[in-house]
């Protein structure tokens, strides 16, 4: 049986851009972001057998057409990258546009991500039914992954909650059998060389 990191990857990438932000630093380009540093650092001490991490299917919308093709751009970019470093990079579910008001009546897009948390639920569930796993890492900040832990407790098989020091989780922290969060100044030792020519707008 092996020890799985199970990444939630919008929701990482938006807990990093929390951290840039608070911490009023450029935000990095994805593509030379040193993930596999970040966690091989937070997790030292801990054997790691398979590095996963989940995204939702972007898709072009006509209404924004320039940024969709940069936010497709930039996530071919990013998959490439985290493939070099050790990661399986794994597509499930979509980003679905929906049209919303602000508060003074204008009319925008809002992309919200569907699928990626129903997606790790069942791998976590079946790696656990499997005896696939004996340590399941969960690197996210979704309330939704508790039914799969208690699942995983069911049936003995360790898990980590990874979070970040910025806003964790209490509901994981006090469910899972441990917790590491990892803190903002370690984000920042592995931001890369490189800036985003703009803030990504996709939704976490």
């Amino acid at each position: 049986m092996q020890t799985v990191l199970f990444i939630d990857g919008r929701n990482f990438l938006g807990k990093l851009k929390q951290v840039f932000k608070a911490a009023h630093r450029p935000m990095p380009s994805w593509a030379t972001f040193d993930f596999r540093g970040l966690v091989d650092h937070v997790l030292k001490g801990v054997a790691v057998d398979e590095r996963r991490i989940y995204f939702a299917r972007l898709v072009f919308h006509p209404q924004t057409a320039d940024k969709s093709r940069a936010l497709i751009e930039e996530r071919r970019h990013l998959k490439r990258h985290l493939e070099s470093t050790g990661f399986t990079y794994i597509v499930s579910g979509h980003v679905r546009a929906n049209v919303v008001k602000d508060a003074y009546g204008h009319e925008a897009l809002a992309f919200k991500e569907k699928g990626v948390d129903t997606k790790i639920v069942t791998d976590l569930v079946v790696a656990a039914c499997d005896r696939k796993v004996k340590t399941a890492i969960i690197a996210s900040s979704d309330s939704d992954l508790q039914p799969a832990v208690k699942e995983l407790k069911l049936r003995r098989i360790e898990q980590i909650y990874l979070g970040f020091e910025i806003e964790p989780n209490k509901g994981l922290t006090y469910t899972t059998d441990r917790t590491i969060l990892i803190r903002n100044a370690e984000v920042l030792q592995f931001m890369g060389t490189s800036t985003l020519p703009f803030e990504s707008k996709e939704a976490a």
